[in-house]
């Protein structure tokens, strides 16, 4: 079931670039702590001012993970699970943007979020694993 064709796991002897692994490892706790904050803002004294800017800075770490699988040709195997990242970071935008109704959706999608930047993470690890022998 783990073969080495496996498309993210294709040319393991370049490596995995560090500035793709900080950023896959990074965003699913960029976005807990967005849930954090959000919490503030409803249950504490804390404004949804940071709230916004923490997810729109959110926006460079999804977009550096998409670039990197769009540009290097070994990390094109996880071009699925970054275009769903950034599908679902744009929906976010657009949910926060729109109106009451709408807006009672974007808690969902900040899970389905999270749930897909930890998938990412997952298939990081296994790709660095393959790499170093472990598995």
């Amino acid at each position: 079931m783990t073969h080495p064709t496996h498309d993210t796991l294709v040319d393991l002897d370049r490596g995995t670039p560090r500035p793709f692994i900080a950023a896959a490892f990074s965003l699913p706790a960029l976005i807990g702590l967005q849930f954090i904050v959000a919490g503030q803002a409803l249950f504490g004294s804390l404004s949804w001012e940071p709230h916004g800017t923490l997810g729109g800075l959110i926006g460079i770490w999804v977009l550096a993970i998409l670039g990197y699988s769009l540009v290097l040709p070994r990390l094109r195997g996880f071009g699925w699970w970054t275009g769903v990242l950034t599908l679902l970071y744009a929906l976010q935008l657009a949910l926060a943007s729109s109106g009451p109704a709408a807006l009672a959706f974007h808690p969902f999608n900040a899970g389905l979020l999270l749930t897909a930047s930890l998938v990412l993470v997952v298939k990081v690890e296994r790709r660095r694993s393959f790499r170093s022998g472990d598995v």
